[in-house]
């Protein structure tokens, strides 16, 4: 992989920690700024929103640019905004730092997505965005860790203090290595057209996929302390190290997605979400004893993130070479309502029944559902999936 790819990482890196490291200082955060936890814990419902705002729009918005300097731009966004939530006076100032921050995200692993496609040969696509992607899961088995040990023993605005650092490294390493595109990209900032394509039925049903299937990836993961406590028997202080078995897992499932998806896209695509689908529902039982769900748990993270590259060249393919950045900054914010549906879903069986221990098969139902989705997308478009053989040989 080209040395360009791996300063699409750093950034990806830098954007991972800031997005989940606040989960770790929320008891930091409220009781500096005088809000209950539950208000604290809106930070992150704030940042999710302005992932879902700022994708299509700063994409929209920046059509007519070259997408080296489209990354610049927002990686600026994303430093300043870091330190604006380092230097916030009140808790609304916070929050408001945090959707600056976020309005970033979606459109920089989005864009980098395209990037990174174009930096290799064209057999290498899924995995060249599994490389970028990879920031993120090293995100959370290392930077997040780390960054809610720092802000636990230097304060939470250390941690964005450091972030914003990590953004100064990503946007040198940008400046440096990313290789500079004259043209403006895609349809030379035709809106218009670029909104047209994404209300193609596939693109659409491209985009519905990835929110059932990273949805129950979150139905899961948003409840796995109290799961790993309350059913499991695990203690408090265990939970953080079982979870960097799910960082493990997160890591290998994202390589291993991208270079099955260069051999053969519809099948990994259908693939990673029944192993998805199947790791969700044997959770169920595995959480009862204690070998067996630390086990699941990499199985969750490996399954889970075995699905990002394989979307994410979906949708792309979909787009018929329209408004590709677009889509793929749009896909990105699927994956952030997938999120934010898996843990309402989550939510739901824990508050009206059947309760904590049901989460993992009930979530089972979204990967399911996604299925269906890619399955009816493939049959709107004349590829039937007949026999086992077709599915072998067709190429989105």
């Amino acid at each position: 992989m080209p040395i360009a790819l791996y300063a699409l990482t750093v950034g990806a890196f830098g954007i991972g920690v800031t997005e989940f490291v606040i989960m770790g200082l929320l008891l930091q955060v409220g009781s500096d700024l005088g809000v209950s936890i539950a208000t604290a814990g809106l930070l992150i419902s704030g940042y999710a929103l302005g992932v879902v705002v700022g994708a299509p729009v700063l994409t929209t918005l920046t059509g007519r640019w070259p997408r080296k300097q489209v990354l610049l731009a927002l990686m600026v966004i994303f430093t300043l905004g870091n330190a604006a939530c380092a230097l916030a006076p009140s808790y609304g100032w916070l929050m408001a730092a945090r959707v600056l921050t976020a309005l970033a995200h979606g459109s920089f692993f989005g864009v980098g997505a395209v990037v990174a496609t174009g930096l290799v040969s064209p057999e290498r696509r899924a995995s060249a965005i599994a490389a970028m992607f990879t920031g993120l899961t090293v995100a959370n088995i290392l930077g997040v860790p780390f960054g809610t040990w720092l802000g636990q023993q230097y304060g939470w605005r250390a941690t964005f203090w450091a972030v914003s650092i990590v953004g100064l490294a990503a946007l040198t390493v940008i400046a440096r290595f990313v290789p500079r595109d004259a043209a403006a990209r895609d349809t030379v900032g035709d809106w218009r057209a670029d909104l047209a394509a994404m209300m193609r039925r596939p693109v659409l049903l491209g985009f519905a996929s990835t929110v059932l299937g990273f949805g129950g990836v979150f139905a899961v993961f948003t409840y796995i302390a109290p799961m790993l406590t309350r059913i499991s028997g695990f203690s408090d202080a265990a939970v953080s190290p079982i979870l960097l078995v799910f960082g493990g897992g997160m890591i290998v499932g994202n390589i291993l997605g991208g270079r099955l998806a260069d051999r053969a896209l519809v099948p990994t695509v259908l693939g990673v979400l029944a192993s998805l689908m199947l790791t969700m529902g044997l959770m169920t039982f595995a959480f009862h004893s204690q070998i067996a769900a630390v086990i699941f748990i990499g199985l969750l993270g490996a399954t889970g993130f075995a699905t990002a590259a394989p979307l994410q060249m979906w949708v792309l393919e979909k787009t018929q070479g329209i408004g590709q950045t677009l889509a793929s900054s749009l896909n990105i914010a699927a994956f952030n309502l997938g999120n934010a549906l898996g843990a309402w879903v989550g939510g739901v069986v824990i508050d009206h029944g059947p309760g904590l221990g049901a989460v993992p098969i009930v979530a089972a139902l979204l990967p399911l559902g996604a299925i269906g989705v890619v399955l009816l997308a493939l049959r709107l478009d004349g590829r039937g999936v007949r026999t086992p053989a077709a599915l072998a040989t067709s190429q989105i």
